[in-house]
């Protein structure tokens, strides 16, 4: 029998469609609290937080999508991520609707990125998963990141002054 390669994935929602990222890249999950504002910032910028002494830049997953901003509820959740991004290792916050559970995926269940026939943001998927009758798209996050990474960096860089 041929070995079967898996990958662990924390998945997440934002509204009704589910995510997931590599466990490796999740540092902690924290519920959800205001950060602290940081002017001029690109508008899925959500503001600083404090991480165990470390300024940890939070992003609003939903308007870097393309989705309507995230409303707050019980449920919203913080995951703490460090994602290598080129160079370096970016830690950011992204703030889910609700996040459930850490899942197995075989290197055999996820699919390409579908092919629309047409051009259309799908760079930062780097699969999908077909789950419970529907798909769970696995986020890129170094791809999702780095076209942005300077705006990123300077909100990094500001966490030794905040």
């Amino acid at each position: 029998m041929a070995h079967r390669t898996e990958a662990q994935f924390v998945t997440f929602s934002l509204g009704e469609e589910i995510f997931a990222v590599p466990v490796e890249v999740v540092r902690e999950i924290l519920d959800h609290e205001d950060a602290f504002k940081i002017p001029h910032g690109p508008d899925y910028l959500l503001g600083l937080r404090d991480v165990r002494g470390q300024g940890v830049p939070v992003i609003d997953l939903r308007v870097r999508l393309g989705m309507t901003p995230t409303i707050k509820t019980s449920h919203t959740r913080i995951l703490v991520l460090d994602v290598p991004v080129e160079t370096r290792v970016l830690a950011l916050g992204l703030v889910a609707d609700r996040v459930y559970e850490v899942v197995p995926f075989l290197q055999e269940q996820i699919e390409d990125a579908p092919d629309i026939g047409i051009q259309w943001r799908s760079d930062y998927i780097s699969g999908v998963v077909r789950r419970n009758g529907g798909f769970v798209v696995i986020i890129d996050l170094a791809r999702l990141f780095s076209d942005s990474g300077s705006a990123l960096a300077n909100a990094t860089r500001m966490q030794h002054v905040a």
